[in-house]
């Protein structure tokens, strides 16, 4: 009786360590900061955006590959949980519509910027991002777009929500924390989720086009979240992709993923697709 004693002490002991790293480090588990060179882009600049607490965020700006007679609409893009601009380079170089600028900026503490990502911090930084653009005088205000893939997407609700965006892109989106948690650390209690990360309530609020784009076999955001945000906004579109993962919709799609996305853009900025 004595060692089953100890035994179920020690697991009772391992357990509430487990839960409580796992409540202090959840930010961490969010937004994870991997480091990458971010370079320069051919074509474009390298850009560096001040937050609200004095850190400088590095990103690109691409202009239009084609020429315009007048402001231009632009996409802001918001990398996956472990994507950085400079590794998702020709990525961003292949989806730039052509009519349209493209702003590409790492999240604090990944690529080369400082700072730790907490979900606050990652809502005003993306606030500051648009701000940015918007000010650009050779962008036009009213047709910014926002592109989020996965934990991007949080960045991209939180703007649609809290700005006025032409239209929203979504790739493997989930739907908040609290169902994240559920499937991937279901033997935590639920009641120790603290972060809200709620892609869901905010598009129930959000009145602009939305294009949902969602592997059938996503093992980390399952299709049926997809499926939850498409519901909720207002306008939207699920675009399924047949047998792919989270991480497999660019590859699995092939072309169909680039000219999908680029004739919504078109559609919402009223002009012409490539």
């Amino acid at each position: 009786m004595t060692i089953a004693l100890r035994i179920a002490a020690y697991i009772a002991v391992s357990y509430l360590v487990i839960v409580f790293v796992a409540w202090l480090m959840q930010d961490r588990l969010a937004f994870p900061s991997p480091r990458h060179v971010l370079g320069t882009p051919e074509g474009g600049e390298r850009v560096a955006i001040r937050t609200h607490d004095g850190l400088t965020l590095s990103g690109w700006f691409l202009p239009p590959a084609r020429p315009t007679s007048r402001p231009a609409p632009a996409v802001i893009w918001f990398t996956g949980i472990m994507e950085t601009v400079g590794a998702m380079a020709p990525m961003l170089l292949q989806m730039r519509l052509p009519g349209a600028a493209l702003l590409a900026v790492d999240y604090r503490g990944y690529g080369e910027n400082p700072g730790k990502p907490t979900e606050a911090d990652v809502y005003r930084d993306a606030e500051a991002i648009w701000d940015w653009l918007a000010a650009r005088p050779d962008v036009d205000a009213m047709r910014i777009a926002v592109y989020g893939r996965s934990i991007g997407g949080v960045s991209a609700t939180w703007l649609a929500a809290h700005r006025t965006p032409a239209a929203v892109v979504l790739d493997a989106p989930f739907t908040n924390a609290r169902d994240m948690a559920r499937r991937h650390y279901w033997f935590l209690p639920r009641i120790m989720t603290r972060l809200d990360l709620d892609n869901l309530e905010r598009l129930r609020s959000v009145d602009v086009p939305v294009l949902i784009l969602h592997g059938t076999q996503d093992r980390i955001a399952p299709f049926w979240m997809g499926q939850r945000l498409a519901d909720a906004a207002r306008q939207a579109t699920l675009v399924p992709i047949e047998g792919a993962g989270h991480n497999e919709t660019y590859d699995d799609a092939g072309p169909m993923y680039r000219d999908t996305v680029h004739a919504f853009l078109a559609k919402a900025f009223a002009t012409d697709a490539p």
